[in-house]
C-alpha cells in the first residue's frame, strides 16, 4: 500500500488525518513543520505529500516549490483560506490538488485515489503530443513550440496535454476542472479561466499563432492556426 507524508502543524488534525489514513491501509508520516516536512519528503521518498499551507519555519508553497526541483511526487495541499490567488498559487508551485479546511474526510480520501491512480498510469507510459508547432513529451515534462522550450509550471502542463489529447474538441469547464484537477473543484471554473491565461501568453501571443480557442458557453478548444 503507499505511503503517505502528512506535513501539518495541527497536531490534533495530523493525528486525525494519520488514524484515518491507516485504517485505510495507507502507511503514514507525520511532520510538523516546514522543514522537517521537505526533509521527510526527500528521504522518506513517499507516493503522496498532503501539505498544509501555513507552516512555520518554512511555507507550504515554499516547500512544494523546492520538492518540484527534484520530485514529481502527487501534493495535496490543505488550507483554512478559500481564496482563488491561494489556490492558483499552490497549483502554479506544482501543488496536484487543493482543498479547504474543513473537509470531509470521504473527499480527502477519494482525492487521495485519484492522485496515486495518476501517478500510476503516468510513470506506465511514454507519450507525445504534436499539433502544429507544438510537441509534448509527456514522460519528461517538456514542452516545445517551433523547437523553443515552453517553461510551463505542472498545473499548466496537465491542461495543455488534456486539451492536446482532445484537439479539435470543445472542453467544457466542468470537464476541465473534473480530469485536470482530478476532482469537481466546487464549480470554481475561474481558475480554469486562470490558467489558459497563461498558456496564451506562453503559446499563442509568445509565438503569434492561434491554439487555444474560446468556445462560447461551452469552454475552449484546442486547435492550431497560424
Amino acid at each position: 500500500m503507499a505511503k503517505i507524508l502528512i506535513v501539518e502543524d495541527e497536531k490534533k488534525i495530523a493525528r486525525f488525518l494519520e488514524l484515518e489514513l491507516k485504517h485505510e491501509g495507507y502507511e503514514v508520516i507525520c511532520a510538523y513543520d516546514g522543514r522537517e516536512g521537505l526533509d521527510a519528503a526527500l528521504s522518506g521518498k513517499p507516493d503522496l505529500l498532503i501539505l498544509d499551507l501555513m507552516l512555520p519555519l518554512l511555507s507550504g508553497i515554499e516547500v512544494c516549490r523546492r520538492l518540484r526541483q527534484t520530485s514529481d511526487m502527487p501534493v495535496i495541499m490543505l488550507t483554512a483560506k478559500d481564496d482563488v490567488s491561494d489556490k492558483v498559487m499552490g497549483l502554479d508551485m506544482g501543488a496536484d490538488d487543493y482543498m479547504t479546511k474543513p473537509f470531509a474526510i470521504e473527499e480527502l480520501l477519494a482525492r487521495i485515489r485519484v492522485a496515486l491512480k495518476k501517478r500510476r498510469l503516468t510513470g506506465k507510459t511514454h507519450e507525445t503530443l504534436t499539433e502544429g508547432p507544438v510537441h509534448m513529451d509527456l514522460s519528461s515534462y517538456g514542452v516545445t513550440c517551433a523547437g523553443n522550450e515552453v517553461n510551463l509550471t505542472k498545473k499548466e502542463f496537465d491542461l495543455l496535454a488534456y486539451l492536446m489529447r482532445h484537439t479539435g474538441e470543445a472542453v467544457s469547464r466542468d470537464e476541465l476542472l473534473n480530469e485536470v484537477w482530478g476532482y469537481e473543484f466546487a464549480g470554481d471554473t475561474n481558475v480554469v479561466d486562470v490558467y489558459i491565461r497563461y498558456l496564451r501568453n506562453k503559446l499563442d501571443e509568445k509565438y503569434s499563432i492561434k491554439t487555444l480557442h474560446t468556445i462560447r458557453a461551452v469552454g475552449y478548444m484546442f486547435k492550431y492556426e497560424e
